[in-house]
């Protein structure tokens, strides 16, 4: 079930970077038209930007995400033992390599983990998770970052999150555009060329919203699949148990960056839940203990 769940994850990666290569692509191309007439232009710049900016965090996703959230390395030192002995612990009972550990100077509990893959991989926690959770809570955690380790999920959503970064970037340089630039225009209209605008502008507005909701719905998924194996490597559903507790009653992070929240494994801005569901970075809290005590 765990190799098949991997061999899935791995395929969702190409599924995933193809589907979000199409929407830079479409979105490039309608900015592009929007607001230089000129689709071949937009396209040609979202797939230098998509490439360039993809390869980057792919490349080099572990230190990009760990200063975004202004983590800082301790893997080697003396600081944080026991976080380090833990971490430790649970690779060695998920059968991957020890990650990096990072530790981010913030009160509210919270931990990721990122990376290429399981031999490029990191884990992050808080310095209020290391406060509040005892040894039993913090190895529940742990295996719950280890398991997004193990099936890949750190590729699949470091994929996610560069492409949207990406998009994002397109639509930011478009409502610069339309406030600072003027479109150029030929000597060409009528009805096509209307709906053609049309058609660009919703694909400028509703592209981010599409790769949100993409990002945001695999997150959710894969947020189930490390709490089950979190108890699978500790044999100890109680303990992952009492740390979504605690995370979820304490106060919102200041140091998470906003673009990689979904990696966190509870929401680290303590939104309320959105309409449907559609926007939430994370299952409820109350769900995910429910499942965890049927285990």
């Amino acid at each position: 079930m765990l190799f098949d769940q991997i061999a899935r994850n791995k395929r969702r990666t190409i599924y995933v970077l193809i589907g979000f290569c199409l929407l830079v692509m479409a979105v490039g191309a309608a900015v592009g038209y929007t607001f230089y007439n000129s689709a071949p232009g937009g396209l040609i710049t979202a797939v230098i930007l998509a490439v360039g900016y993809s390869a980057v965090m792919i490349g080099n996703s572990t230190n990009v995400v760990m200063k975004m959230n202004h983590a800082h390395e301790i893997s080697g030192t003396n600081q944080y033992l026991d976080l380090q002995h833990i971490v430790e612990d649970m690779a060695l009972v998920a059968r991957v390599p020890v990650p990096k550990v990072y530790v981010i100077d913030d009160e509210s509990p919270n931990a990721f983990a990122t990376g290429n893959n399981p031999q490029h991989a990191a884990v992050a926690a808080t310095t209020g998770l290391l406060a509040k959770l005892n040894r039993e809570e913090l190895e529940g955690v742990m295996a719950h970052e280890m398991t997004h380790v193990r099936n890949y999920d750190i590729r699949l959503q470091t994929i996610a999150l560069a492409l949207a970064a990406v998009i994002g970037i397109l639509v930011n340089f478009a409502t610069h555009f339309f406030w600072f630039g003027n479109r150029k225009s030929d000597s060409k209209s009528g009805p096509l060329e209307a709906i053609m605008m049309v058609v660009s502008l919703i694909l400028v507005i509703l592209g981010p919203i599409a790769a949100t909701i993409a990002q945001l719905a695999l997150s959710r998924n894969r947020e189930y699949l490390a709490d089950a194996g979190a108890v699978e490597l500790t044999r100890n559903p109680q303990g992952l148990i009492d740390a979504l507790n605690v995370i979820s009653d304490s106060a919102p992070m200041k140091a998470a960056d906003a673009s990689s929240a979904a990696l966190y494994i509870a929401d680290p801005f303590k939104k309320k839940r959105s309409w449907q569901h559609l926007f939430d970075t994370h299952p409820a809290t109350p769900d995910r203990i429910a499942r965890l005590q049927k285990m």
